[in-house]
């Protein structure tokens, strides 16, 4: 995020701040009408704001795969289960002996949904859609969904495929419907 975002975020905070001092201050709670669903919002005083960093060594291969355009699991040799996201051991069977797989590129679209009431921290996106979908291989992806959710169909095939997410700048992977 850059300068400019984090200013218009930080105005946006301050504007709705005001407002629900404003609403607090005559009904003595900090209830507001969100801004697009008109539902009754609980506005919390409290700021909370997190940075954090996680090892990903153990699973370093799925983010070069993004890298490289490949959206890589993780399978148990000792008895096949498939894990994506990928993890360094089976559930399953307890075992630490698992080999990378690259997933196929076309599943099945099983479910989705329009996220319009966002978190904060993905307030600065159009409402977007996520959908889940059953690859060959047996498992479900769960990503968000390029493209008019009024053409997306239960059942219909979807790509899934490496994208760069702007404003943050990073690989992620996506569905995109199969004409």
């Amino acid at each position: 995020m850059n300068k400019t975002q984090r200013d218009e975020i930080e105005a946006a905070l301050k504007q709705a701040e005001a407002f629900v001092k404003e609403v607090k201050g005559s009904v003595g709670l900090p209830i507001v009408p969100d801004a697009k669903t008109g539902a009754a919002t609980w506005y919390d005083q409290r700021e909370l704001r997190l940075k954090y960093t996680v090892s990903v060594e153990k699973t370093r291969r799925f983010f070069e795969g993004l890298a490289d355009g490949r959206i890589m699991a993780t399978r148990c040799r000792r008895c096949g289960e498939l894990y994506f996201p990928p993890q360094d051991f089976c559930s399953r069977c307890g075992s630490e002996d698992v080999e990378w797989i690259e997933l196929s590129d076309v599943g099945q679209l099983l479910t989705f949904t329009v996220i319009n009431v966002k978190p904060m921290s993905f307030s600065h996106y159009q409402d977007y859609t996520v959908g889940i979908a059953r690859m060959p291989e047996g498992i479900n992806v769960l990503a968000w969904v390029d493209g008019d959710p009024k053409k997306l169909r239960v059942g219909m095939k979807v790509k899934l495929k490496v994208v760069r997410r702007q404003p943050e700048n990073y690989l992620i992977y996506e569905f995109e419907p199969v004409e």
